[in-house]
């Protein structure tokens, strides 16, 4: 059954991050934005959002985007973007957050296509494969497990075909890239007391300066802004395994529950305890809205400002 978590904002702004139990690897958002803006981050997983109305931008890697109805933007894992209105309406759409190993395996099977697959373009216009992310939501939201796997199957493969291919990164060459390389592997170690940026180039044995702009380079944003989104993706894994969102904020370095929340929310689109409440741990939900199984509405202020 469906298990999820809806935030409303008094701006009409209405989020439902949830997960169903029978897409085992498979997140999913249906969300309307207006004044939300999604600081630069990553995912581990893939990106299927089918926008239906207005108009989402956003920033993939150095390049603005926009996606409109019929439309669906694609990021592959580790991808450096962002998100907000690209009209003044705002925008409504129906993510969909596959696991890579979903994805490639998927890849494999219909193309043959073995090693690290991805996506070539941020946007497709293709408004059947749309309707198709579309139907994977509304099959999850009826409890239809054969009708929501083989339309993510489909749906998957269809965009892979038409804007797929291996997409597997260069290893670093340069001597900028390999100490940007070594500066996310300490960060990465001791994101709860992270280096200065001086105390991180000089042990690099390279220049602050030049430190920060092999690291733009390389991951497409710089130390500190790296550093957030690392945190925000630890936190989530600690959630998944049940970890209460004040411990989670400690445990990755953040300075409490709400310095957690903040930036937990502007990346994931939901606050932790949302997040943790809608499906992503063993939090006992109560309560019923609609079809969904366990949900919680949450009224709150609208999202921050970008």
């Amino acid at each position: 059954m469906a298990r999820g978590a809806e935030k409303e904002g008094a701006s009409g702004e209405r989020a439902r991050y949830w997960r169903y139990a029978e897409l085992p690897g498979v997140d999913l958002l249906h969300a309307h934005y207006v004044r939300k803006a999604f600081a630069r981050h990553t995912h581990e997983s893939f990106v299927f959002a089918a926008v239906t109305e207005g108009v989402e931008a956003f920033h993939y890697r150095d390049e603005l985007v926009h996606a409109g109805p019929g439309q669906i933007a694609l990021v592959n894992p580790d991808t450096p973007h962002t998100g907000h209105a690209g009209v003044p309406e705002g925008w409504t759409y129906r993510t969909i957050y596959p696991d890579a190993e979903i994805v490639r395996s998927i890849a494999a099977d219909t193309l043959a296509l073995r090693g690290e697959a991805g996506f070539t373009s941020p946007v497709v216009d293709d408004p059947y494969a749309a309707q198709l992310v579309v139907g994977v939501h509304r099959a999850a939201e009826e409890g239809n497990a054969l009708a929501a796997d083989s339309l993510l199957r489909l749906v998957t493969a269809r965009l892979l075909r038409s804007h797929g291919g291996l997409v597997a990164p260069l290893p670093p060459r340069s001597a900028g890239a390999r100490n940007a390389a070594r500066a996310r592997d300490v960060l990465e170690a001791g994101m709860v007391e992270p280096p200065t940026l001086e105390r991180l180039a000089a042990d690099l044995g390279t220049s602050p300066f030049a430190l920060l702009r092999a690291f733009r380079e390389a991951y497409g944003m710089p130390p500190h802004t790296w550093l957030t989104d690392a945190r925000v993706r630890r936190a989530r894994q600690l959630l998944d395994a049940g970890t209460p969102p004040a411990e989670a904020a400690a445990a990755v370095g953040f300075t409490d529950q709400s310095h957690l929340s903040r930036h937990f929310t502007r990346s994931v689109g939901v606050p932790p305890g949302a997040y943790r409440r809608a499906g992503h741990g063993p939090a006992d939900l109560e309560g019923r809205r609609g079809d969904v199984t366990g949900a919680r509405t949450y009224k709150t202020g609208p999202g921050p400002a970008p």
